[in-house]
């Protein structure tokens, strides 16, 4: 069952119209804010939500985001050595500040400072995947190999 979409979902949506991109936003009655709680809501494999981790660079203090399958756990000391700088956890308003949305409703573009992007390789294996939409009940479908281009990012093995 899906809602009417909340204040920050709505301002995604619009984000993604603005840029031309087609993609719909739905929120749904359950909530989608882990990896697990989104397959369960959506009915698919863990493994097709892309979960949006923004972590902090512990030299340049920017944003880095990493868009891995939600069946993955990020292998921080790859990240360090892709992003090229130590990296830390990026505490709860420094991902709101960054991004414009709270932890668990990040998507993966749209954010307030562009972040470096990191895009787990393990997404492109299938044709459908799910991403949260600026809220922790909405998402949006799209094809993992629309991400580089959306986002800006690099694909790597990144778990």
């Amino acid at each position: 069952m899906t809602l009417p979409l909340s204040a920050s979902a709505q301002r995604f949506q619009d984000f993604l119209r603005a840029q031309g991109y087609a993609y719909q936003v739905v929120e749904m009655a359950a909530s989608t804010r882990t990896a697990q709680d989104a397959a369960d809501a959506l009915g698919c494999a863990v493994a097709q939500i892309a979960k949006s981790l923004v972590f902090r660079g512990a030299t340049s203090g920017l944003p880095i985001l990493v868009i891995a399958s939600g069946a993955h756990r990020v292998n921080e000391a790859r990240l360090a050595e892709l992003a090229g700088e130590p990296i830390a956890k990026a505490a709860a308003a420094f991902v709101q500040e960054c991004t414009g949305f709270a932890i668990g409703g990040v998507p993966p573009l749209g954010h307030r400072t562009p972040p470096r992007v990191f895009i787990d390789a393990d997404l492109l294996q299938f044709s459908v995947i799910w991403a949260a939409a600026g809220s922790p009940r909405a998402v949006f479908q799209l094809a993992p190999t629309d991400l580089p281009h959306l986002t800006g990012g690099k694909v790597v093995a990144v778990t």
